[in-house]
């Protein structure tokens, strides 16, 4: 899953992809280098960042999908929490709800529902401005996992179907450095849930925190976790860096084959 925010102030690329020819053309390159769904936000959700209103979300995204989706072939991933631009996105190309809320926010399950599209849950403990102040768990896993299958239950309720719920287990929202490597440890617990594992760890605050490294340098930690979280089962890897991503689970997966 390749990474493409189209906001000022999401944490590592924020104001790069602003510029709708160039986020066209990032895009593209994601889709040449091997990703297999283009993942749209227009909202950042970055440590202390501050909501935008459903107006500027919808006009961030709405004409990238259609475009996206027109030039590449691939499945579009909306990451959003509103319902307004949910349905929006789906109406316009997007295959996939992608929300940091679990589809908490009011009317957001029932718009999700309605869609026929797969979701993504993901675990967040507060919200965006709040979520790294002083984040406490008992039992970080345990939590994070009972909270995640409620959520997918709630789902199933509300008619979405088994095949079409995803998990994420939110590294970096709402956790300390330990709390997400006990989580990364148990990606195999969250694999053995019925519902595929989405990871997304590419950049983030953990890797800077892991190698002493500068957002902008810590390509080669998020590839070793990408590759990581893949061996242990997870069924997607959200990513900046497509193409290097990508050459390094190749190799590892022709590299571990009976072949």
């Amino acid at each position: 899953m390749g990474i493409l925010n189209v906001t000022p102030d999401s944490f590592s690329d924020g104001g790069l992809w602003v510029d709708r020819d160039r986020a066209i053309r990032h895009a593209m390159g994601m889709a040449q280098a091997g990703a297999d769904i283009i993942d749209i936000g227009g909202e950042s959700t970055r440590p202390g960042s501050l909501a935008v209103s459903v107006e500027q979300e919808l006009d961030r995204v709405i004409p990238l999908i259609e475009l996206i989706v027109g030039e590449t072939g691939l499945p579009v991933s909306i990451d959003t929490g509103k319902p307004e631009v949910m349905q929006a996105a789906v109406s316009a190309g997007a295959g996939m709800i992608n929300d940091v809320y679990a589809l908490r926010t009011e009317g957001a399950l029932e718009t999700a529902a309605a869609q026929n599209v797969p979701v993504c849950l993901m675990h967040m403990q507060g919200r965006p401005g709040n979520m790294q102040h002083k984040p406490e768990f008992e039992d970080v896993v345990g939590e994070v996992s009972d909270f995640l299958l409620a959520r997918a239950a709630c789902c199933e309720r509300a008619g979405i179907p088994q095949q079409n719920i995803l998990i994420d287990p939110g590294f970096g929202f709402g956790k300390t450095l330990r709390h997400n490597i006990d989580l990364f440890k148990a990606i195999p617990r969250f694999v053995a849930t019925p519902y595929p594992v989405v990871v997304g760890i590419s950049r983030k605050t953990m890797m800077g925190q892991l190698t002493g490294k500068s957002v902008g340098q810590r390509l080669a930690g998020s590839i070793s976790a990408a590759v990581l979280a893949a061996q242990a089962g997870a069924a997607i890897v959200r990513v900046h860096d497509v193409d290097e991503t990508v050459d390094a689970l190749k190799v590892a997966r022709e590299l571990q084959s009976d072949h």
